[in-house]
């Protein structure tokens, strides 16, 4: 390994040391965990291109930023844990897609879709509820691409979706 790829180790240790509230990462594994979700990414570090340590223009944080030969990327925020690019392969273009998004953006739009679809059964959800699921669905594909394993909530939300479909043609 490279002198510049120890560095990124090095890096990526120092931030989620002093982050814990948003990721853990092991670096005998080269593992991320995102503490939210509890989900993990392996890092591959040949694969890793580069790193950048920028600054929130609003917080004035710190977060990291990995660059993959692949093209993918990944970001480290606290708040948020792991950040990416959600994916339009499966819901197609979306307007109000944020270009960047982590699993915890998708918890708090899925309890949005919960809201909608249990604390008002006797209503018809409205139009909003299903651009939520596919806006989740577009986290979940780009959560995915970087490496976390999100089945359980691809079922979960496949669920929301089946509950949505079945009240709209009710009503």
């Amino acid at each position: 390994m490279s002198d510049y790829r120890v560095d990124f180790r090095q890096a990526v240790q120092r931030w989620a040391d002093a982050h814990k509230n948003a990721v853990l990462y092991d670096d005998d594994s080269a593992v991320i965990r995102d503490v939210v979700s509890g989900k993990a990414v392996k890092l591959s570090w040949p694969d890793v291109a580069a790193l950048e340590e920028k600054i929130h223009p609003e917080t004035n944080e710190t977060y990291l930023v990995l660059l993959f030969e692949n093209g993918t990327q990944i970001a480290l925020v606290d708040p948020g844990g792991v950040a990416f690019a959600p994916s339009i392969e499966n819901s197609g273009p979306l307007e109000s897609l944020p270009p960047v998004a982590c699993l915890r953006d998708f918890f708090t739009l899925k309890q949005r879709v919960d809201h909608y679809l249990h604390d008002h059964r006797e209503e018809e959800p409205p139009r909003e509820c299903l651009d939520l699921i596919m806006i989740c669905i577009a986290m979940l594909d780009g959560a995915r691409q970087v490496g976390f394993d999100v089945g359980d909530l691809e079922g979960d939300l496949e669920l929301s979706l089946n509950e949505l479909e079945r009240r709209r043609t009710n009503n």
